[in-house]
């Protein structure tokens, strides 16, 4: 698979949480930073979102939001409003006003991704992306948003099953937005996907996980010299190719062992290592404990 498939397969997203989101007249709610991803989905009207020491993001129809690692943030009518503190919960929520048809509406929640693997995973990952309905109305995700909102809409059997599926895929189209080219994408994978030369090595590295690769041959793929080629991947990943390869074989033997289906030599093989053992010291010399362990902790 490529790599941001391959990342959506150890995270195994899915919607655990979703909730009508309305308000009329002047309002304005503050949540603390939780673990959680969330996302915001605006049905109607406008609301303006601000993270803890940032500008105001303006959210207006159609627009979609999400928040990997969730920090804390004010949800308001306005800009510049003190939000009055509340905590997230399951049910439906109004805003403002408690009278009268809502002048704003959306769908809000939170996924849940596979814990072994989610902070390393999400690191990789914006602090927020925000696709503007004028950029996703003509588009697939678009189309997506138009069939959420109706489903939202309706009484219909089954509906709480579709709206769960129709956001693990919003969440997928979401993480592959093409317009990130056009943001300012900190260091991470969105942002190594983005620089053809970088993508290509990271298309070899996860297209082979188990190959023994060098910062030279990588270099090769990318059409670069080594030392342009290590300085321009720590630019854009955060961190050297060889470490890349070695965090991505982890976050992969990690997954394999909370799963509790493969053997240590299994496990081995797939990622790289000639040996159970030769992996088993890698693995305690990174995590700090035996693979066993962790196994039986993450189980």
């Amino acid at each position: 698979m490529d790599p941001l498939s391959d990342m959506v397969a150890l995270l195994r997203p899915s919607a655990a949480v979703s909730k009508p989101i309305s308000g009329r007249g002047r309002w304005a709610v503050h949540y603390d930073a939780h673990d959680a991803p969330g996302f915001t989905i605006i049905l109607s009207g406008k609301a303006w979102l601000t993270l803890d020491g940032e500008e105001p993001l303006r959210l207006a129809d159609g627009d979609f939001l999400l928040l990997p690692t969730t920090p804390a943030f004010t949800l308001g009518s306005e800009p510049h409003i003190a939000g009055t503190p509340v905590t997230p919960h399951t049910e439906a929520v109004r805003h403002g006003d408690p009278d009268g048809a809502p002048d704003f509406m959306a769908l809000g929640g939170s996924f849940t991704f596979e814990r072994v693997n989610s902070p390393l995973l999400l690191s990789l990952l914006p602090e927020h992306i925000h696709i503007p309905a004028s950029e996703g109305r003509s588009t697939r995700f678009g189309r997506l948003i138009d069939l959420l909102a109706e489903e939202c809409a309706t009484d219909y059997p089954g509906k709480e099953l579709i709206i769960r599926r129709m956001l693990e895929a919003l969440l997928v189209e979401a993480l592959r937005w093409r317009s990130l080219g056009s943001e300012a994408v900190p260091a991470g994978l969105l942002s190594g996907m983005q620089d053809p030369a970088i993508a290509r090595t990271l298309q070899a590295i996860h297209a082979n996980v188990r190959a023994s690769w060098t910062v030279a041959e990588l270099a090769n793929i990318a059409g670069m010299s080594r030392s342009a080629f290590s300085a321009r991947f720590g630019e854009v990943l955060g961190c050297a190719p060889i470490e890349y390869l070695m965090r991505w074989r982890m976050a992969i033997a990690k997954d394999a062992l909370a799963r509790g289906d493969k053997t240590l030599d299994r496990i081995a093989e797939e990622i790289g290592y000639e040996s159970a053992s030769a992996f088993s010291t890698a693995f305690r010399k990174r995590l700090g404990c035996p693979p066993g362990k962790f196994a039986r902790v993450a189980a």
